[in-house]
């Protein structure tokens, strides 16, 4: 399951090991027995998240279509 958070400021990226400033987003990825923690720029070489345009303005969403 993946879940989007904001970060409260001591949260480590599990793939680039960089520290996730409040209030920057980052997406908890669960399986059954790990659990990754991912900043934004890896969600996106992921493939987890994207931008949308809604409203004229630009939203990142975790959300899968």
């Amino acid at each position: 399951m993946r879940r989007g958070c904001i970060s409260l400021g001591n949260v480590q990226c599990d793939d680039c090991h960089r520290i996730i400033p409040y209030p920057e987003r980052y997406l908890i990825e669960e399986t059954e027995d790990v659990t990754l923690h991912l900043c934004v720029d890896c969600c996106l070489n992921r493939g987890y998240g994207n931008y949308k345009s809604e409203k004229g303005k630009s939203e990142l969403t975790f959300l899968v279509e």
